[in-house]
């Protein structure tokens, strides 16, 4: 029987990783994307607080059943959009578009707590895209997860449009930037960023699991549907 996880996707950055990832997980599997709106492009807490509000998500969510069948569960695919809300907030996120489309739901900034989980990780390193302003809020939802973070990086990039830019070479070189050797694993926290054809060869390079952010949705988003999907080339997550 096949599954449909829906992705809520904001703009227009790295939404083709969704694409790819039906492409390796195979027949059965299926992530449609419907893109959200943005009010300004800005790794600023403030436009990352407009980016994740419930309207716009909402709408997102309706979209994806007019649009297509009923998805078996829905993944807001975003880690800043979410993890600035807190805890608490990034909860009541999920909460509401289940609520609204009554199916599960998550988001990347949970999906990043459930994987490390899954992992037995408990120290890990954040090489992170963001401003440092905006990394520290991920460092503290990871906390709250009790997950501990041993070093984080960030490379400022201001927006996600100049993310979603970064090639092989420069997406390397981020996760090398936070090879922390007091960390079980290095997380690459941001869904603009293209990651999913190099993780394999990232964790290569570090030695060590590295969980970027349109991997663990997809991964958390078809747990949320009961399926265990196991896919090589997707990373020590997809090989559990």
């Amino acid at each position: 029987m096949g599954v449909r996880v829906g992705m809520l996707y904001p703009g227009s950055s790295a939404e083709d990783e969704y694409p790819r990832l039906e492409r390796l997980l195979g027949d059965g599997v299926e992530l449609p994307v419907v893109i959200t709106s943005v009010g300004v492009d800005a790794h600023e807490v403030a436009a990352l607080l407009d980016l994740g509000r419930s309207e716009r998500l909402l709408t997102g969510a309706r979209a994806l059943i007019a649009d297509a069948a009923r998805p078996d569960a829905v993944m807001w695919a975003c880690t800043s959009g979410s993890f600035v809300f807190g805890w608490d907030g990034a909860h009541r996120q999920a909460a509401e578009i289940a609520d609204d489309l009554g199916v599960p739901a998550g988001s990347t900034s949970i999906a990043f707590v459930a994987a490390c989980r899954a992992l037995g990780l408990e120290k890990v390193a954040v090489a992170a895209t963001y401003p440092h302003d905006v990394s520290r809020h991920f460092v503290e939802f990871l906390a709250h997860g009790g997950i501990g973070v041993t070093e984080l990086v960030s490379h400022d990039i201001p927006t996600a449009e100049l993310a979603g830019e970064l090639g092989h070479d420069e997406v390397l070189e981020l996760a090398r930037s936070n090879d922390s050797s007091a960390a079980q694993a290095v997380l690459i926290p941001d869904t603009a960023l293209h990651t999913v054809a190099w993780i394999d060869e990232l964790e290569t390079l570090l030695g060590k699991p590295v969980l970027t952010a349109n991997q663990v949705t997809a991964w958390y988003g078809l747990r949320l549907t009961g399926a265990r999907v196991t896919c090589p080339g997707l990373g020590s997550l997809f090989r559990r």
